[in-house]
């Protein structure tokens, strides 16, 4: 048996012919200066990339600008846009919505008043969807809705994917009575209250 006998501090032990020591590396500390000026610029990324994500894909402030849905919005009048919820349902009657307008590819804020495949007719001042007259208790009473002043009768069908949209205030709108039904890619998503 072999005992083993204690060494001091002082006496080096060996390391055996092949063995020699690695050197050890030694870090640069970093100034940290630079490593705050990193973090901040990480965390500036991060947010903007949040606000991005948030405001395309979630919710976005909007302002309505013009009189087409008096007397439910009025001009300058701030709502939010929820952006999210037609990837879990499809847009629904009477939604309020926010849509790239096909007439000049700017923003409006309609209301849906049919969807793919149901036929609109726009007689005598009223609106009849699929051949029913359609019960608008947004609208102040006796509000009528003509295509023009000349032609006081239309007949529209909504295609694949299309929806007919109005605006609330009928006399000052312009909406699909003027440029047809609108696709589903041109509506963003509902005004939220």
């Amino acid at each position: 048996m072999i005992a083993a006998t204690p060494t001091t501090a002082s006496e080096p032990i060996p390391a055996g012919p092949d063995v020699a020591p690695l050197p050890r590396k030694t870090r640069k500390p970093v100034p940290r200066l630079l490593h705050q000026a990193v973090q901040c610029l990480a965390a500036l990324l991060l947010a903007s990339a949040s606000y991005f994500f948030i405001s395309h894909f979630l919710l976005q402030s909007v302002k309505v600008v013009g009189r087409s849905m008096v007397p439910t919005l009025y001009d300058s009048q701030h709502y939010l846009l929820n952006r999210w919820v037609y990837y879990c349902h499809s847009p629904r009657h009477s939604d309020i919505v926010v849509l790239r307008d096909p007439s000049d590819n700017g923003f409006s804020v309609k209301r849906i008043i049919a969807t793919p495949g149901e036929s609109i007719h726009l007689k005598d001042g009223c609106v009849y969807v699929n051949g029913r007259r359609l019960t608008e208790p947004y609208l102040a009473p006796g509000t009528p809705t003509y295509t023009d002043p000349k032609n006081r009768e239309q007949l529209i069908q909504c295609g694949k994917d299309e929806f007919f949209l109005l605006g609330d205030n009928r006399m000052n709108s312009i909406d699909s009575r003027a440029y047809g039904p609108v696709p589903r890619r041109n509506i963003l998503g509902p005004i939220v209250w």
